[in-house]
């Protein structure tokens, strides 16, 4: 977002995939054969009209994007549909295809991670150097980033706050990662888990997941990029590292394009259930910052830790955490003991009319039939066989083919 937007004024959506193996159900490091068949010659970014395709940290990541800025949301699940169809066919001769969800369940990432090993490689060796990006949180873990904009300092406090409180629920919305290594690890959002902790080497890179305090581009500049500046001091040397770009919250503020990119929400089975979640978010931060339930003073007075000891609760039991912080819960709309799921469907009936049917149809699955999270537990009904594994994930394979939701 190179142009100076004001808020809702566009929205960028990044929506990141695995490949896998047809017939070992493996993943399948082969980006670089995608994009170089879809080029001629290997690139990092490739223009595609409205969506742009590159690469990930690892080589069986692909991500794909809108291309810029764009106003338009309600054909958008389309158009990434119409790339993953593309994407699908170029698959084909190495017998491979994507797969949505936030983690692959039986991958063992020490044994099966291939880091991406061109173009900006040299970030990604630095990385690997420090963190040993081998584990779960590094290579097996897909999300969907949306990206938006602000015109000032004033719109810039206004978004930060309202994110900062819809963050913690989140995951109670988005969860679709409650398997790794072959087991139910007990938290809806295994991709989070493994988050929080995956930079413990320099803590301060996440911090508490929820951003500090900083409301103005200077208390941003000082309160979490310059701390995050000293940490990596002694790790960058050469200067690879920019620490605006390694900072991982699950909002960050890019003040290079006046945007906040919000990174906290697991990738789904496919785009239509993608950029529905993505449209209630965004219609619920209009509500938060044009009409907040308290106030911008009240909004701006929530500490991180809190936050965040909502969201830690929340990435382990999703839609199904009773809240029980009454002022947390006044910052939503609602009063004393709320399930997750309920304090959603109480958003969704603030803003729906705001929502196209399509999206409006994909969100009441969800409401209704709870996070991909749960619906993959329910499916497995309690076999973990790699086999029944396997065979819920290739419908899930065949869910982001067609465009369609996981509804059992």
């Amino acid at each position: 977002m190179n142009n100076v937007y004001h808020l809702f004024e566009v929205f960028g959506i990044e929506l990141e995939y695995m490949l896998v193996n047809n017939s070992t159900f493996k993943v399948n490091p082969k980006v670089a054969e995608v994009l170089t068949a879809k080029n001629g010659v290997l690139i990092d970014d490739i223009e595609n009209g409205a969506i742009a395709w590159s690469n990930e940290l690892v080589a069986h990541v692909i991500e794909i994007k809108t291309n810029g800025p764009t106003d338009e949301l309600n054909g958008l699940a389309d158009a990434f549909h119409q790339n993953i169809l593309e994407i699908n066919n170029l698959l084909k001769p190495f017998d491979s295809k994507l797969l949505g969800t936030a983690c692959h369940p039986l991958m063992n990432p020490f044994e099966e991670t291939k880091l991406w090993e061109h173009g900006s490689n040299e970030i990604y060796e630095l990385y690997n150097k420090i963190f040993d990006c081998r584990g779960h949180g590094w290579s097996n873990l897909q999300s969907m980033h949306i990206n938006l904009p602000f015109a000032n300092d004033e719109e810039f406090e206004k978004l930060h706050a309202a994110i900062r409180i819809l963050l913690p629920i989140l995951p109670g919305l988005c969860a679709s990662s409650p398997i790794l290594d072959g087991k139910i690890t007990g938290f809806k959002d295994s991709r989070l888990e493994s988050y929080k902790t995956n930079q413990k080497e320099i803590p301060v890179i996440a911090g508490k997941v929820v951003p500090e305090q900083a409301f103005s581009k200077e208390a941003y500049e000082a309160g979490i990029y310059l701390p995050i500046q000293k940490a990596i001091e002694p790790f960058n040397e050469d200067g690879i590292l920019d620490y605006h770009f390694v900072n991982s919250r699950g909002a960050i503020a890019r003040f290079d394009r006046n945007a906040i990119e919000i990174r906290v929400i697991d990738i789904q089975e496919c785009p239509k259930a993608d950029i529905a979640i993505a449209v209630l978010v965004i219609e619920v931060l209009k509500l938060l910052v044009y009409h907040p339930f308290t106030s911008l003073i009240s909004q701006k007075d929530w500490h991180q830790n809190e936050l965040a000891s909502i969201l830690n609760k929340i990435i382990k039991e999703g839609e199904n955490y009773e809240i029980t912080n009454f002022g947390y819960l006044e910052e939503l709309g609602l009063g004393d003991h709320c399930l997750v799921k309920d304090v959603w469907k109480h958003l969704y009936e603030h803003v729906k009319n705001n929502i196209a049917p399509h999206y409006r149809e994909a969100l009441e699955v969800i409401l209704n039939k709870g996070t991909l999270a749960t619906r993959i537990e329910k499916a497995l009904n309690d076999n973990m066989s790699p086999e029944n594994i396997t065979m819920v994930y290739i419908k899930l394979a065949d869910c982001l083919q067609s465009n369609i939701l996981f509804d059992i």
